[in-house]
């Protein structure tokens, strides 16, 4: 029986300073692997062959692929955990994901850890992942590869500098600053946080990771990051750079706004929310005296010391005052899980209807 003690061992300290409870483990946990199927017949076996023992069962999402990847699957596997969910129409990474999610749940799945099909995943890293989550202390566990050096010497440089672009990006429109390598699809969630998550309009496409990391941020879910190296061999990305560069730039905005203004003006109002409009105003009507005195000014005219600390001064007052909402925003990350009272309503809910 493996033993959760020896996993929480080298895993960071719980932020309440709690050892794993005896007794504890990973066998009878619940725990299911959730595996998006596109193109990955050359692999698949291998992942699932992977898969340690005390994962209870194994969701292969045909994702409409193109090789027949559930047919594939169900001719070959020998694994009696496999079940083959099949999508009439490609849904992308995400789709695949959730609907994934959906069967592990209806099949009493406590823990749901999504996999990648091509073999790039380390399993032996699976439990990481799932001890968060039953130590109580998290909602929502993923990879990072950027805790150490040496986990991204397989790591091709051009991705290397993306992610870290894509995860200060992540940072700002998620609100979780306390993560890194947001596209990271080696995570782990919990079976009530997950069926919260299935009611909210996820991104189906590239953007799913980064997307659902936001719609976790408004149900105030706790996020663990869990260390792991990268590993890359023979398989074939299907992302395209030069092509969600843009939608990506686009969504980040998008959820930022609604971020700040259901945050900070819809769901609570507080000092962050007084630094953010006042700081904005300042900023903008010390921009906007600058543009009305150069679009006006006589040609060849200095401008005046008080023309210039009329400019200049509410946009240096501004700058401050976003600057304090932004650590406002930063110190405001969810720290106290969701899912033990999720588990207490459903339980009480149950017992009231019986």
């Amino acid at each position: 029986m493996t033993s959760i003690d020896t996993i929480a061992r080298d895993l960071p300290p719980s932020p309440l300073g709690s050892a794993a409870p005896q007794g504890l483990s990973l066998e009878g946990a619940g725990v299911w692997l959730v595996v998006p199927c596109f193109k990955v017949t050359a692999h698949i076996l291998n992942v699932i062959a992977k898969a340690p023992p005390w994962v209870e069962g194994i969701v292969c999402v045909d994702d409409a692929c193109p090789d027949g990847s559930g047919d594939f699957i169900e001719a070959r596997n020998t694994d009696p955990r496999v079940v083959v969910v099949r999508l009439p129409e490609n849904q992308g990474v995400g789709g695949a994901t959730l609907a994934g999610y959906r069967e592990a749940v209806r099949r009493g799945g406590r823990v749901l850890v999504k996999v990648d099909g091509d073999d790039q995943m380390d399993l032996d890293h699976c439990a990481y992942l799932v001890a968060p989550i039953l130590l109580g202390e998290a909602d929502y566990a993923k990879g990072n590869r950027f805790t150490s050096i040496s986990h991204l010497r397989t790591m091709p440089g051009i991705r290397v500098f993306g992610n870290a672009v894509l995860s200060f990006a992540a940072k700002v429109s998620t609100g979780y600053w306390n993560i890194f390598d947001p596209t990271n699809g080696y995570t782990a969630i919990e079976a009530h946080v997950a069926t919260l998550v299935l009611e909210k309009r996820v991104s189906k496409r590239f953007f799913f990771e980064t997307d659902l990391l936001y719609h976790l941020g408004t149900l105030r879910a706790v996020v663990r990051d869990v260390p792991m190296p990268a590993r890359y061999a023979d398989e074939v990305s299907n992302i395209r750079i030069g092509r969600i560069i843009g939608p990506f730039a686009l969504k980040h905005l998008r959820n930022f706004a609604q971020r700040v203004i259901g945050q900070y003006f819809v769901r609570d109002f507080n000092a962050a929310s007084l630094e953010l409009m006042f700081g904005a105003l300042s900023v903008l009507f010390g921009v906007g005296y600058a543009l009305s005195y150069i679009a006006h000014r006589v040609p060849g005219q200095a401008a005046s010391a008080g023309v210039v600390m009329m400019a200049a001064l509410p946009i240096i007052l501004g700058a401050q005052l976003l600057l304090q909402a932004m650590n406002f925003d930063v110190l405001n990350v969810p720290s106290r899980p969701i899912h033990p009272y999720l588990r207490a309503v459903r339980r009480l809910d149950g017992e009231a209807r019986a």
